[in-house]
């Protein structure tokens, strides 16, 4: 199989900043210029300060607010391809190729087929009576041995799995290929930590639409190379960990140095910065995260006091059927810059769950890395992989 290029006049730029979700600021050739970007997704662990980031340009999108578009990003030098719109001509190559597990021999009859309320990426034919809907995602978040997907909440996503399965119900055959673009992956899982809604549509519809997660390789120079792996989904540990309970981590800005009251600790001054709080909710995880996350509630803990007077960054889900609390703690303070002792720590033995950073934690990797520890590692510990 021949290498497929989809792109031409590449150039590396640095990245800068995200000021929304379609729009990247980067450094070309030593000049600020602002590019667009076709992925609606986080990304928080790739588009990191400094990151390099693929771009092209073309004339054509002279009348858009830029020429340039993000296509890809480098990761331990090697490009991640991140243009989600040209996903569906990855597919269909392979398709025509016939290197998709579990679609040989299909013949693709169109694209964009409207059913229902959504609309489908491919309508095939196997040489039967029955129809087959595919539907296409692109995965992005990948750790050493697991990828998922989603990384931002996709209740979009949820709702075609559901009209996938009714379809199903009806006589066709119905599948969701989900392109991991990272070659070194050998299990694919939901990210039921981000969310929850989407790893149970999924779970409850996996004997009805076939999940197909299919890793990728991307070489040097954009070009997507020969190799291609169908993965493995540990449905078992999914469906015991995919559940409403867990830890989490509320990553908190605070703007100039406040001295606040905080149960006994009394008044306490907390310096201008970042701050990692890390707690748990074994049971009703999401309502605890919202409660975070509102303003106006009765202060009952700790954290009540210190949310008051910042800025939310994020609220990271990790779901699990154990208590990783402490644990997770641990790991935090090992980075953090300081820590606030006997903070939201009255009921174990830890010096503290609150934890202080002169820089955003989530602009760094060795954050990232230990966050996807705990939402991907831990199974490639148990495993032995």
């Amino acid at each position: 199989m021949s290498p497929l290029a989809l792109f031409w006049n590449i150039r590396k730029a640095r990245f800068l900043s995200r000021p929304n979700r379609f729009l990247v600021r980067c450094e070309l050739d030593g000049l600020p210029v602002e590019a667009f970007l076709p992925n609606p997704g986080r990304l928080l662990e790739l588009l990191l300060p400094d990151s390099i980031v693929y771009v092209t340009e073309d004339e054509a999108f002279k009348r858009r607010k830029t020429c340039f578009t993000v296509v890809a990003v480098e990761r331990e030098n090697r490009p991640v391809m991140l243009h989600t719109h040209r996903t569906n001509d990855v597919v269909r190559h392979l398709i025509v190729k016939d290197r998709i597990p579990g679609l040989e021999g299909m013949r693709i009859v169109r694209a964009e087929v409207p059913v229902e309320h959504s609309r489908f990426d491919f309508l095939l034919d196997d040489g039967t009576s029955s129809p087959v809907y595919l539907e296409v995602k692109s995965c992005t978040l990948v750790g050493e041995r697991v990828a998922m997907f989603p990384d931002a909440v996709t209740a979009r996503g949820a709702r075609h799995l559901i009209e996938l399965r009714e379809l199903k119900k009806k006589g066709a055959r119905t599948a969701v290929l989900f392109v991991v673009h990272w070659p070194t992956p050998i299990f694919f899982m939901p990210d039921y930590h981000t969310d929850i809604h989407f790893a149970r549509t999924l779970l409850e519809v996996r004997h009805d639409v076939q999940v197909i997660p299919l890793a990728v390789k991307w070489r040097d120079d954009l070009t997507l190379d020969t190799e291609v792996r169908l993965l493995s989904v540990p449905w078992d540990y999914i469906e015991k960990e995919a559940r409403d309970g867990g830890s989490y981590l509320l990553v908190l800005r605070l703007n100039g140095g406040h001295r606040i009251p905080v149960g006994s600790l009394g008044d306490t001054f907390f310096r201008e910065g970042y701050y990692v709080y890390v707690g748990s909710a074994m049971t009703n995880l999401n309502k605890r995260i919202e409660r975070h996350l509102r303003i106006r509630k009765l202060h009952h803990w700790h954290i009540d006091e210190l949310r008051a007077i910042c800025d939310v960054r994020a609220a990271l889900a990790i779901r699990s059927s154990e208590r990783l609390e402490c644990v997770l703690a641990e790991a935090v303070s090992s980075m953090a810059g300081w820590q606030v002792n006997g903070f939201g720590s009255s009921d174990c033995s830890c010096p503290t769950h609150i934890f202080g950073f002169e820089s955003d934690p989530l602009e760094s990797k060795a954050f990232h890395k230990m966050l996807q520890y705990f939402r991907m590692g831990r199974y490639v510990d148990r495993t032995g992989f």
